[in-house]
């Protein structure tokens, strides 16, 4: 039976799907890595939409991103605003949005005069990616989500042991349960992220 979404459950659903192959994946930091780089990798196919606020300052154009920001979506500052070009308390153009290392650049900088029309509270839509977290309360993958985390996890124990240039065939089961798989873990990679892929729709 499945356990919580807590990393030490994933982590021991994960070893037990692994069979062999988690003897030489042997430390737990070597199986958390993979949980790690699962949940990241489903973040940049199937993404949360999430919303947020910045408090903007005149001529200021650089803010810190949310934590688990992956790309910007929409504003809604400014949206919904009826006021048109020819309209004296028009406030002329809206910053575009673009992000990097761990900011968002709002270009133009907001000015005074948007920010006495518009309000200083920019609120915004971003995708945000995933996280397997110690507490099962604060893995954000949903339940639903986790034989997909899972099939992803195995690949990339996989993309490891390959790396380790380990030889010998191993035993692996599905993350789900089903039918056992053979091979060496390079193929085991590229079939495994296949159907990640396939399931994911992508």
């Amino acid at each position: 039976m499945p356990g919580t979404m807590s990393r030490a459950d994933l982590r021991a659903e994960l070893k037990d799907s692994l069979h062999d192959a988690a003897s030489v994946l042997a430390d737990p930091a070597d199986f958390d890595r993979c949980l790690a780089v699962a949940a990241e990798d489903l973040g940049r196919l199937m993404p949360r939409t999430l919303a947020s606020t910045l408090t903007l300052v005149a001529g200021q154009a650089e803010y810190a991103a949310p934590a688990d920001f992956l790309r910007f979506k929409m504003a809604l500052w400014g949206a919904s605003t009826p006021v048109q070009p020819w309209d004296k308390c028009y406030p002329g153009r809206l910053p575009d949005v673009s992000d990097a290392a761990g900011l968002l650049i709002l270009s133009p900088a907001p000015t005074a005069m948007q920010i006495a029309l518009l309000g200083a509270s920019y609120r915004f839509f971003y995708f945000a990616g995933y996280a397997v977290a110690d507490a099962a309360a604060q893995t954000t993958v949903p339940e639903h989500s986790r034989s997909l985390l899972l099939l992803r996890a195995q690949a990339e124990a996989c993309r490891e042991l390959a790396l380790r240039n380990v030889s010998k065939p191993v035993t692996m089961r599905d993350a789900v349960g089903s039918q056992p798989r053979n091979g060496t873990p390079s193929a085991l990679y590229q079939m495994l992220l296949a159907e990640f892929e396939t399931r994911v729709g992508r």
